[in-house]
């Protein structure tokens, strides 16, 4: 029988061996009674003190007995194992993914220590539900989910008032924006103001994996339009009803927004995210040699999968060096399929030394079929990928993905299309003759509908010694005598929060490509030979905080090599560079946020 008690002792006793060094102490506040228990940055609940009770006005407003931290936790974790047991059975998954959901939203709003803490010590289980693939749901869902407004929103309508009303948003200091404009959100399309759910997911993932402080991150809402007729024509939709900006016009409200951020909080780190293709490489291209910002669908994902096709080459039992060789065939030419390609290619480059033969190995597919220079009307983005039509006998212009397979026999088969089911049976026995001792698969599409195949069927066709990779959770596989195909999840998640932290401790001006790749790099090598042999090709979730800190730590350390670092707090760049690789990752640690109630008032 499961056992609460000893489960919250566990994971709290676990939880104090990683940060017994964080001791709170008294924080100034400027609040008393009601408006302290409205505010979830600092509401305990029934856990005030009956000091802070006393001179705080809160007596009479709670219940007498004061409930600990750890009882609190206890009674919340036990609500939530009913949930889960009163709709084991529930045979509409979706709905019982947003009542989870509703749940620790709940919490959220009403205690952000309490939510933390739960959300850190059991992050496998609701990270899913925070972050993809249930906020898809959720954005689908906002306007009859929304209850209180979170974070800030910032549109066309407000155009030449964003100065002022940056500084309406409550915190003193920030140092992490996370700014969607609604365009693309994962794989769903144009969800428009509703998009903000990514955004609050992502910082929830920041406080979590990179010990963030939540008082200093900001989700923002950029609300141009729509041109989803649904949402326009929803009378509950709750965001502007108009066509989305083009142009000229949508620049000068991304530059107001920008210019508003960098004035109020010049060090603040910025991350775009799921922009439509055009603008995340005209915004990237725009401001990342301005302050420090990064694209996470361009920029992350990237990281994210050069670091499994890195692991794909150790577990094919070949050496790193082998990477330039790799055939990979990758699906989908919008903004993170072309992300992977470029980061993929740098890779190559510092391999090889050289740029020119860099891009042979790759080939690229959109909705039309291989791209090649035949191709008319090529996006410019794509141009470095098209292929030479004569490079292998009888490819050419358009051809289909099966047809592909079976002329470039590829090592990996790697999907960002968002198109659900595209590695087919057919598709998935031809790369089982692809004459790879161990061919890979990347369905890196979100959310689950919308991944290229399932891990049943990657199994099941390209046969068991193959290596399996996706963005949306999948269960493993149980094959034949025994044997697990594992699912590796190629989740941002394990890289953007080290992105970010490092960037943030370095103090740096920009992130460059070198921060990015040495991000890469770091989580590839995280992972042992033992490990990688069994197809593992990324850590346990549960282990996110510790990889986040090396992450980081590797970041920091590119960061001063780069000249791009300008040191944090009282730390500054010569420090940094002077501190071995061991007491970096340990100054890393020693900054990311942990929660525990901090006293209210000095006690006498």
């Amino acid at each position: 029988m499961w056992n609460l008690t000893k489960f919250v002792a566990s994971r709290l006793s676990r939880s104090r061996r990683f940060f017994s060094s964080v001791i709170p102490r008294p924080c100034i506040i400027q609040k008393r009674g009601a408006d302290i228990l409205h505010d979830p940055w600092i509401n305990k609940e029934t856990g005030f003190p009956l000091a802070e009770r006393n001179r705080l006005g809160l007596r009479g407003l709670l219940p007498p007995r004061v409930i600990s931290f750890e009882q609190q936790y206890a009674r919340f974790m036990e609500s939530y194992r009913s949930l889960e047991k009163n709709t084991v059975s529930e045979p509409d998954t979706s709905h019982v993914a947003l009542a989870k959901w509703r749940i620790l939203n709940r919490l959220h709003d009403r205690n952000e220590t309490l939510y933390f803490r739960v959300l850190i010590d059991n992050i496998k289980d609701f990270a899913p539900i925070i972050y993809t693939p249930t906020v898809g749901l959720v954005c689908q869902n906002y306007s009859g989910l929304f209850r209180r407004p979170r974070g800030m929103y910032f549109s066309a309508k407000d155009k030449g008032e964003m100065m002022s009303m940056i500084y309406n948003w409550p915190a003193q200091k920030v140092d992490m924006i996370v700014l969607t404009d609604g365009s693309r959100i994962l794989g769903l399309g144009d969800l428009g103001v509703h998009g903000i759910g990514i955004p609050i997911g992502k910082l929830d993932m920041y406080v979590a994996a990179a010990g963030l402080n939540p008082q200093r991150i900001l989700p923002v809402m950029l609300d141009v339009g729509t041109n989803n007729l649904k949402l326009i024509e929803d009378p509950l939709y709750l965001g502007l009803r108009q066509p989305r900006l083009e142009g000229e016009e949508y620049l000068s409200i991304i530059d107001e927004f920008i210019e508003a951020v960098l004035t109020r909080w010049p060090k603040a780190i910025v991350q775009f995210e799921d922009f439509q293709m055009k603008w995340a490489f005209e915004t990237l291209k725009r401001y990342r040699e301005r302050f420090c910002m990064f694209n996470d669908d361009v920029q992350g994902t990237a990281g994210v999968a050069l670091a499994g096709l890195l692991g794909t080459v150790r577990a094919q039992g070949r050496s790193l060096d082998d990477f330039p060789n790799q055939k990979i065939v990758v699906v989908g030419a919008g903004s993170a399929g072309l992300g992977v390609l470029s980061m993929a290619v740098q890779a190559v480059v510092r391999m090889t030394g050289n740029a020119e033969t860099a891009a042979q190995n790759f080939f690229l597919l959109d909705k039309d079929g291989l791209i090649t220079k035949e191709r008319k009307n090529l996006d410019p983005a794509a141009v470095a990928f098209a292929k030479d039509p004569g490079l292998i006998a009888g490819l050419r212009d358009g051809d289909s993905l099966l047809e592909v397979v079976k002329k470039v026999k590829p090592d990996v088969l790697l999907g960002l299309s968002g198109v659900g089911g595209v590695f087919n049976e057919e598709v998935l026995k031809a790369l089982r003759e692809s004459g790879s001792n161990r061919p890979a698969i990347f369905a890196m599409s979100n959310p689950t509908m919308n991944a290229e195949c399932t891990a049943v069927e990657a199994f099941k066709h390209a046969g068991e010694n193959i290596v399996f990779a996706s963005g949306s959770p999948f269960e493993n596989v149980q094959l034949g005598n025994g044997k697990v195909g594992y699912v590796n999840q190629a989740n941002n998640m394990y890289l953007f929060p080290g992105i970010g932290l490092g960037a943030l401790l370095s103090g740096a001006r920009i992130i460059t490509d070198d921060m990015l790749q040495a991000a890469a790099e770091c989580l590839a090598s995280y992972m042992t030979d033992q490990d990688i042999e069994k197809g593992i090709l990324y850590p346990s979730i549960n282990s996110i905080r510790d990889i986040t800190a090396e992450v980081g730590a590797s970041v920091v350390r590119a960061a001063v090599a780069e000249e791009v670092a300008e040191g944090y707090g009282k730390v500054d760049p010569e420090e940094l560079a002077y501190m071995s690789k061991e007491e970096t990752v340990e100054y890393v640690r020693r900054n990311m946020w942990y929660p525990n109630y901090s006293p209210l008032v000095q006690q006498k």
